[in-house]
């Protein structure tokens, strides 16, 4: 059903969508601040989505793999020249962010909370 995989960096970003397989499962990232030592991310409103997406994930009954991305640390992410934000395959403005690989589709900073949109997210490729 649901494959959950962790990737960190832009450079591990790059080298995993150059593996995706264009007939595989629809891919999608949730792109998050890195976990400080206590185990919770520097960025609050990523820490608010990601309960209520992991939850959503856990009742999902689709074939998708779904990529958690740690863009690195708040000083790296805020720099304009961060490449999740200049890349134009992303172009983040916010995180948390979730993106559908080569749709156009994305949620953006508190749309991530909302269930109705996660779903209408995976609904969009009913084909």
């Amino acid at each position: 059903m649901v494959t959950i995989l962790k990737i960190k960096g832009f450079e591990e970003f790059v080298s995993f969508t150059d593996s995706i397989d264009p007939n595989g499962p629809i891919v999608l990232f949730y792109f998050t601040g890195s976990k400080m030592e206590n185990g919770k991310s520097w960025c609050p409103d990523c820490e608010e989505a990601e309960p209520i997406v992991k939850t959503f994930l856990t009742e999902l009954k689709k074939n998708v793999t779904f990529v958690f991305v740690d863009v690195g640390e708040r000083e790296y992410w805020k720099e304009k020249t961060c490449p999740f934000r200049t890349d134009s395959r992303t172009r983040l403005m916010v995180i948390p962010t979730i993106i559908k690989w080569k749709g156009v589709q994305r949620l953006e900073g508190s749309q991530c909370n909302n269930r109705d949109l996660l779903q209408m997210l995976f609904e969009d490729d009913d084909d």
